[in-house]
């Protein structure tokens, strides 16, 4: 006997959203270089934007990937990813105005290569893991370029490592006080971790639909852009950061509202449910 494993439908089919997010986050996270073209970085939210297309496409390949059933694994999927992503990211930084290009090259590569061992080698034998994992290290790359270049108003490899100090009154470089010096490289690569996984396992269920997935998706999304937002105050501008985060702050209340109510939506039932008063002895 045989059983036919395939992935579930959905309303808007993976690869359109592939193609989306790949070309939405690409350009939103180049509409930072306004920064270095005008000599501001006004448009450095651009980037957190672009990250958030990513999101929305890699928690589409999350679903998808886990369509096949491997449910506990997509988690280790997606840190795997994600660190093929970052690898990429941080090489990628070093080619100029074609770093986002050439992260998406190595990303691809990288994951590619990771999904063919875990594939083949390993014999998890699941018809789309190549693929995904390729995907999930684009969106990664992506995602982790898109918030440091909202952090830091650039997405090249000098200004990434470059800080100063101030000793007596003088700016003195210290690397320690950069973006990649000071681990911010970290945390986005959390924010971006947590937020391409959490949607999927949050609104798994029968009653699991795409646009109520893909909204939490964008609320998570817009959550670790205000993270981004106030750690870009240490790197930008006062007014370019207040902007990133007044928008980051807008955009999530929307989506989550958004949320709630596609949630109340797709629900049995939606009681008012108080907390337990806990009474003392």
């Amino acid at each position: 006997m045989t059983v036919k494993v395939e992935a579930s439908a959905d309303a808007i089919p993976h690869n359109t959203l592939l193609i989306v997010g790949l070309i939405g986050s690409i350009v939103c996270i180049y509409l930072t270089y306004l920064n270095t073209i005008t000599g501001l970085d006004v448009f450095s939210f651009f980037g957190g934007i672009g990250a958030i297309i990513a999101l929305i496409w890699g928690t589409s390949t999350i679903k998808r990937l886990c369509s096949y059933g491997i449910g506990t694994g997509v988690p280790s999927a997606g840190m795997v990813a994600f660190g093929a992503g970052i690898i990429a990211m941080l090489v990628g930084t070093k080619f100029g105005i074609m770093s986002p290009v050439a992260a998406l090259i190595i990303a691809a590569v990288s994951g590619a290569i990771f999904g063919y061992l875990a594939d083949s080698v390993l014999n998890m034998k699941i018809p789309v893991l190549v693929q995904s994992l390729a995907e999930l290290s684009i969106i990664g790359a992506l995602t982790i370029m898109g918030f440091t270049a909202m952090a830091t108003g650039d997405f090249t490899f000098g200004v990434l490592t470059a800080g100063t100090i101030s000793i007596f009154g003088f700016a003195v470089p210290a690397a320690q006080a950069s973006f990649v010096g000071g681990g911010i490289t970290a945390v986005a690569f959390m924010l971006g971790g947590i937020a391409i996984q959490h949607p999927f396992n949050a609104a798994l269920g029968p009653s699991n639909t795409q646009d109520r997935t893909l909204m939490l998706a964008a609320e998570c999304g817009f959550l670790s852009m205000i993270m981004m937002a106030i750690i870009s105050f240490a790197f930008i501008s006062m007014g370019s950061a207040l902007l990133g985060l007044l928008i980051a702050i807008i955009g999530w209340g929307y989506t989550y509202a958004q949320f709630i109510d596609l949630s109340k939506r797709d629900a049995a039932d939606w009681l008012d449910a108080k907390m337990i008063v806990e009474t003392e002895d």
